[in-house]
This record gives structure tokens, C-alpha cells and sequence, in this order.
């Protein structure tokens, strides 16, 4: 049987803190969410002067990047590049910000962002994922 490491409410908050402390240190409006393996939410901030929508985008990245074992960003490109027909695979939000948490080989949670630009959400994802590190 094999076991597999999972979020405690610290590390949410850890990374919460990560990514809201990238995204003030950019004068950036976001709203960050963090998810467990399965994608299903564990914590969510949402900063001042974030637009009320991108919670739920934030949530949906974070619930892709986690169960499609993936940076959102490759959904994205994907469609980009011409495979428009997964735009019809049942998952929302397949735009660049949700990045996986990877522990040991596994992916044990993910983090989404939303609020700016696609290379500015990756980076407060990418900036909130190294604080486990």
C-alpha cells in the first residue's frame, strides 16, 4: 500500500501567506486557492481590490492543476496550439495560474491564482508552492 503526504492547516496557511505576500509585493489584486489532491478547496484568499470572480477562477485552477496532475498552463496551451477540442473536457477555468504541489514524486494538493495577468497568476503560484519547499 502506498501512503502519501497531505496538507495540514499550516501548510495552507503558509501558502496563503506565500502567495499574498507575492502578489502585495507587486501592488497585485489577486485572489489565491489552494486545493488537495482530489481538487477540492481547503483555504482561499481573496485580497483587497480583487475582482469577486476570481475566486471561483482561482478555485478552478487550483482543482485542475491538482487533479490533472499539471500547471494549468499546459491546458492552455494546448487549446492555444490548436486541440480546441478540449475545451469541451468537463473542467473549467484552463488558463494559466494553477500550479501542482509535488511531494515525493506525488502530487499532494495545487495552488491557483487569479487576478492579473496569466504570467503574473503563475508567478504568485509558482511563489506561493516554493514556500513549502
Amino acid at each position: 500500500m502506498k501512503t502519501q503526504a497531505v496538507l495540514e492547516l499550516s501548510d495552507v496557511n503558509r501558502l496563503l501567506d506565500a502567495g499574498q505576500q507575492e502578489a502585495e509585493a507587486n501592488g497585485w489584486a489577486i485572489t489565491v486557492a489552494v486545493a488537495d489532491a482530489g481538487g477540492h478547496l481547503l483555504g482561499l484568499r481573496r485580497l483587497d481590490g480583487a475582482a469577486p470572480f476570481s475566486a471561483g477562477i482561482a478555485t478552478e485552477k487550483a482543482r485542475n492543476a491538482a487533479i490533472g496532475r499539471k500547471e494549468t498552463q499546459a491546458f492552455e496551451d494546448m487549446i492555444n496550439n490548436g486541440r480546441t477540442a478540449f475545451v469541451s473536457a468537463p473542467m473549467q477555468a484552463l488558463l494559466a495560474g494553477g500550479v501542482p504541489v509535488v511531494v515525493e514524486g506525488n502530487v499532494i494538493a495545487s495552488v491557483g491564482v487569479s487576478g492579473v495577468k496569466p504570467d503574473q497568476d503563475v508567478q504568485v503560484a509558482k511563489a506561493a508552492v516554493a514556500a513549502l519547499a
